[in-house]
């Protein structure tokens, strides 16, 4: 579909390049990859932009492995969002700069909340969510050290930056370090690391911001993947073809992720090809179209479980 706030780029169907190992201990007692958001990760996704169709970029990470694994909901909480549940949520955008890089506007900050609003809301196609995404603020900070800390250093910036509570969604577009960005599993909002709730995102992935990721990763749905995270979805490809697969029932199996948009991809002898098109596989922005009615279940289960209260 598309957008008054992108051009129409023609997509061709372009393999990235391969995975690389980023977690040696996991990779060597046999464990199963998994492909980020895990302390068992031992992979990361790599994308070279260079491959993308403007030929811009030297290559990023995905996303990181974190201390964190995607797992069912406790069984009193499965199914129990009724398919009339919404919910807004307030956002709080936190601006990170080096003082050269990273200024985004405040035009930039709303497209991005539209893109939210688009995709949650069903607009692209897929399930209407229920869920709705209003900024409640802005801050801006010049801080070179923030600005380009990798996970898991971001402690210093979110303790200060913070705002609101478990319900409200803080996020903070930074360099990204070597990634497109990361999220936190709701779980976290039980810990004594609360505090890392929230998004990291490189401020390139914002719409209109850079020309660094188009034909690419350029279109804001980099947030889009990782709220869905936020409100507890696993990536599609998660436990590869074996069960549990991602814990929700109308997602194909799939065996890795995507790049691109390579149409009819089908890694798995499950019913159903990959489903690159969902927000939780690693598809181009311009691929993505949907989240599934499971996903929206267990996004609003998860909700009612660890944010509304």
């Amino acid at each position: 579909m598309t957008r008054r706030w992108r051009t129409f780029v023609s997509m061709i169907a372009l393999v990235v390049a391969s995975p690389l190992v980023a977690a040696p201990v996991a990779a060597a007692s046999g464990a199963l990859p998994d492909w980020g958001c895990g302390p068992t990760a031992a992979h990361a996704q790599e994308f070279d932009v260079s491959t993308a169709p403007t030929g811009r970029g030297t290559g990023k990470y995905r996303e990181p492995a974190l201390d964190q694994s995607a797992r069912p909901l406790p069984r009193s909480a499965q199914g129990r969002a009724p398919s009339s549940m919404t919910a807004n949520v307030e956002v709080y955008f936190h601006v990170v700069t080096n003082g050269a890089e990273g200024n985004l506007t405040d035009r930039q900050i709303r497209d991005q909340i539209t893109v939210l609003n688009a995709t949650f809301g069903g607009r692209e196609g897929g399930s209407a969510t229920g869920f709705s995404f209003t900024l409640a603020g802005v801050t801006r900070t010049n801080n070179a050290k923030w600005y380009a800390a990798k996970p898991g250093a971001e402690r210093d910036m979110k303790k200060t930056l913070k705002r609101g509570d478990d319900s409200d969604l803080n996020v903070y577009s930074t360099s990204g370090y070597l990634y497109l960005g990361w999220a936190y599993y709701p779980n976290i909002t039980d810990t004594k690391q609360s505090y890392l709730d929230g998004i990291v995102i490189d401020w390139r992935t914002v719409p209109g911001a850079s020309d660094a990721y188009v034909g690419a990763y350029d279109q804001g749905e980099t947030l889009t993947h990782e709220a869905g995270h936020w409100l507890n979805l696993a990536h599609t490809f998660e436990n590869g073809c074996k069960e549990p697969g991602d814990f929700v029932d109308d997602t194909p199996a799939m065996s890795v992720p995507t790049s691109g948009c390579p149409e009819g991809k089908d890694t798995c002898p499950a019913p159903g090809t990959d489903p690159i098109h969902n927000y939780m596989d690693y598809s181009f922005d311009s691929c993505y179209t949907q989240f599934t009615d499971g996903q929206t279940q267990r996004m609003r289960d998860a909700w009612l479980l660890y944010r509304a209260s």
